[in-house]
């Protein structure tokens, strides 16, 4: 059976229950991108928590379809194509294309269904259609199709932008009836691309084109349909009322926003603005998983504020964890973990007693709206306990069946969450690859460097030795003298 939640609804203002429309099934819809650039670290954000949010909820026990559409047919596209003396439809594709490489980098699930507006043109018309029959959109003299505010008193529920507080649509205003007037077509002009439909060639506006994919996937299933908080208004008003205006029903069960980005200025991280780094340049010189880590690390309704030190910060805790992990692994797993605690005292009790309430308290951490940031500082907290009982005297013999309770705990994490999926080894090995060129260093110097040490040692130059361990340490390196022999891995 499917564990209950809570979730901040954006339309209702509030942390409510959930309310599946079938038992057991969520249906979720989330914007994808508009694909005319590469993807950037604000973008991610909200790829990563709702990939996150997936996760959570099939663990939890929900039979979930996932929806995230691509937006290939967009004003922007064709500007930017334009302006490349590109076609726009390639361009578009071409994105789509690099923007599914960037999310398998990042290790996200992939969706259930991840519809294309050119492969759902059919379906975009035939709303439109319906819209005009019902008299809430018009034709106007140019070809382009609107629709009509003044049919819909409704509107505005979800930004609580009312009457006059409702700014003009940014479309071209020609033929409009009312400055808050949208676009749901616009009429076919040389060099875009168009397709034919009864109310004239041309192409369809932003808002229609999640409304018909949402709908063509979901149905009367869409439970939770979600986004970045910068699409509550117009977007995700104006696909509200688009859509009741066609079925007579509610559109979306619940209304889900994650936060911006921002720089340490508050200025929203965004393409536009030119302030963000692309996912795969990130992604050059970090692991994957320190992306998600410092995403999550935050509320996903909360500003994050971002810039090279967030990365780094969120890569060194995640680093602490795994180091946890691998010190709990050294430990083995044999034995009585109660007997164990009673043996090594205060210490070991406490991180049994952690481990033991660990899931329990993770599980309620994100059952209260996906609750990461306190799943995380339960985390780190086991992480700690960990390291401390590996610090005990006699725990190299007695420790082991306490920390088995604790790794297999920690499970959750990455069940739930997509944590702690790698190895402290890979952790270390992708490090190498990717921060050491970051600080001018290299691999083969440094191995050349420890082969000279192990030299120097062997032949009791003992003071040689240790300057090169210095030399090392100052360049941000660890050396380890271990029974399999010397290993090193880059300090973060």
């Amino acid at each position: 059976m499917a564990r209950p939640f809570r979730v901040y609804d954006t339309l209702r203002r509030s942390i409510v229950p959930f309310a599946p429309r079938r038992p057991g099934h969520v249906g979720l819809y989330v914007c994808g991108m508009t694909t005319y650039d590469h993807a950037h670290v604000g973008h991610a954000r909200a790829m990563v928590v709702f990939d996150a949010f997936v996760r959570y909820l099939r663990d939890a026990g929900w039979d979930v379809t996932y929806v995230r559409n691509h937006t290939d047919v967009d004003d922007k596209i064709i500007r930017r194509a334009l302006a490349n003396d590109e076609d726009p439809l390639a361009r578009a594709s071409r994105f789509v294309d690099a923007f599914d490489a960037d999310m398998h980098a990042l290790g996200l699930v992939a969706p259930d269904a991840a519809p294309r507006v050119t492969e759902s043109i059919d379906a975009i018309v035939a709303m439109i259609d319906a819209l005009i029959a019902r008299g809430h959109a018009y034709v106007a003299p140019s070809g382009d199709v609107w629709f009509s505010l003044a049919s819909a008193p409704s509107y505005g529920a979800l930004s609580n932008r009312r009457g006059d507080a409702i700014e003009a649509s940014a479309d071209v205003d020609t033929g409009k009836r009312d400055r808050r007037d949208f676009a749901l077509w616009k009429a076919a002009r040389p060099g875009e691309p168009s397709w034919s439909a009864p109310f004239g060639r041309g192409r369809p506006g932003w808002h229609i084109e999640c409304s018909a994919m949402a709908h063509e996937a979901l149905g009367d299933a869409l439970d939770i349909h979600g986004g970045g908080l910068d699409l509550v208004f117009p977007h995700h008003e104006n696909e509200i009322v688009q859509s009741e205006c066609v079925h007579g029903a509610p559109y979306a069960g619940h209304w889900m926003h994650n936060g911006l980005l921002t720089t340490s200025s508050g200025a929203k991280i965004a393409r536009s603005e030119g302030n963000g780094a692309t996912i795969r340049d990130v992604l050059a010189r970090v692991p994957a998983e320190a992306l998600r880590f410092a995403y999550l690390r935050a509320h996903y309704r909360s500003p994050l504020a971002w810039d090279e030190r967030t990365i780094d910060d969120a890569l060194s805790h995640l680093a602490r964890l795994y180091a946890a992990i691998e010190s709990a692994h050294a430990l083995g797993g044999e034995g009585d973990p109660d007997r164990a605690a009673t043996e090594l005292g205060a210490d070991a009790r406490e991180t049994l007693e952690l481990a033991r309430r660990f899931e329990t308290r993770v599980i309620e951490a994100l059952d209260d709206d996906f609750h990461t940031p306190r799943a995380l500082a339960c985390t780190i907290e086991l992480a700690r306990a960990l390291q401390r009982l590996t610090a005990l005297p006699r725990a190299s013999k007695r420790g082991g069946p306490i920390a088995r309770v604790a790794l297999d705990a920690l499970d959750v994490v990455r069940r739930a969450l997509g944590l702690l999926t790698s190895t402290p080894e890979a952790l270390h090995e992708e490090v190498r690859r990717k921060v050491l060129p970051a600080r001018g260093l290299d691999a083969r110097t440094i191995d050349a460097r420890i082969a000279a040490r192990d030299a120097a040692r062997a032949g009791g130059a003992w003071d040689d030795a240790d300057a090169i361990r210095a030399e090392l340490d100052g360049c941000g390196i660890d050396v380890r003298d271990t029974p399999r022999g010397t290993e090193w891995r880059v300090r973060l």
